[in-house]
């Protein structure tokens, strides 16, 4: 996966950000600018998409890969992920997540018995947006 986060001959650069299930999300350096650029620009933003991209922004932090391929989380972060001294790295498509062992496990334990439950919700949202009802 470290190759993903590698561009280039200068330094490879991640962001580091909140994740929204309590985790803190690790994004290639092209990926979080291209998510960023995407968000829908305005000067009347819907009052959820403002708290969230406050709080995202705010919290976000742009972080240097050094040649050993470490990176040193802020202390906030990890705060906010209760994560103290050991931790889950977890792929998720095009992003890592950073996450607390036990609360993962917790997860885990809650949501591998509902996975096909979990898998016909997403593709019953999925085929909706595709048939044009989502606006």
């Amino acid at each position: 996966m470290r190759c993903g986060f590698a561009v280039g001959s200068g330094p490879s650069v991640v962001y580091a950000s909140p994740g929204g299930t309590g985790c803190i999300c690790l994004w290639p350096e092209a990926t979080f600018e291209a998510l960023s650029n995407s968000l829908d620009n305005s000067l009347l933003p819907d009052e959820d998409e403002m708290e969230f991209e406050q709080i995202l922004f705010s919290q976000s932090k742009r972080l240097e890969i050094d040649k050993a391929g470490r990176i040193r989380l802020p202390e906030s972060l990890l705060d906010f992920a209760g994560i103290k001294s050991q931790a889950v790295v977890i792929g998720v498509r095009d992003h890592l997540e950073i996450r607390d062992p036990d609360q993962w496990n917790t997860s885990l334990d809650e949501k591998l018995p509902k996975l096909s439950q979990i898998l016909a919700r997403a593709r019953s949202r999925r085929r909706a947006g595709k048939g044009g009802n989502n606006e």
